[in-house]
């Protein structure tokens, strides 16, 4: 018996990442930084109760059954939520502290990577990958 890998279709990860990308440009054409608290609330809702309202939503518009469709991993996806999370957060507080550098840096941040994941290499992915085999290396010199 193996174990099954809880997944969510691409489509509603994309939408989720079309979601934070365009909180950010709204945020930066309107120099509204409340906007940004709308993608940081569904992530910790995401994070805390494993339940996203942009995907809900998105969910309603699928085509096919959520199985039909490719795949990502769902703790490759809170991985990726953890790491948007902050970077929403930091932007912020940033911007509501006045702090507009560190503001724009967070936001920079958090929407090229939803925007490279976009278009097909998710930076989130890249980091686990590298931290799992840094923690698997140390792991091995242990012994």
């Amino acid at each position: 018996m193996g174990s099954q890998v809880r997944s969510v279709p691409r489509p509603l990860v994309r939408a989720n990442q079309w979601f934070i990308v365009i909180s950010v440009l709204l945020t930066w054409i309107t120099k509204q930084e409340w906007i940004l608290a709308i993608p940081l609330i569904a992530g910790l809702m995401s994070l805390f109760f494993k339940f996203n309202p942009v995907m809900r939503l998105a969910k309603l518009f699928l085509r096919k059954h959520p199985s039909q469709y490719i795949s990502e991993e769902w703790d490759q996806q809170q991985f990726n939520q953890t790491i948007s999370v902050i970077c929403l957060a930091g932007g912020l507080i940033s911007f509501l502290m006045n702090w507009d550098i560190w503001g724009y840096v967070f936001t920079i941040l958090v929407a090229s990577a939803a925007f490279i994941a976009i278009l097909g290499f998710c930076v989130g992915c890249f980091i686990r990958y590298h931290w799992k085999q840094y923690r698997y290396r140390r792991s091995l010199r242990k012994y």
